[in-house]
């Protein structure tokens, strides 16, 4: 298992979908909320996920095609 910490940024057009649940419910991954805000017209979460190597990255690639900034710290 690998943890990894990151940054999310996440465009305002997608306050209304639950991109965590999604996380937990598709991905073999433990997410841990360090640190949130949202707000209309954005937000912004600094989540450590703990995970298998290629889970994690499959987890980031289904990210970044949903728009969602991925920055690792």
């Amino acid at each position: 298992m690998v943890t990894k910490e990151v940054e999310l940024t996440i465009p305002g057009e997608f306050k209304d979908e639950p991109i965590f649940y999604y996380i937990i419910k598709n991905f073999e991954v433990v997410p841990n909320i360090v640190e949130a805000s949202f707000s209309t017209e954005m937000g912004w979460a600094i989540v450590r996920i703990e995970g298998e190597e290629k889970e994690l990255e499959k987890l980031f690639n289904f990210l970044k095609e949903k728009g969602v900034q991925v920055n690792f710290r």
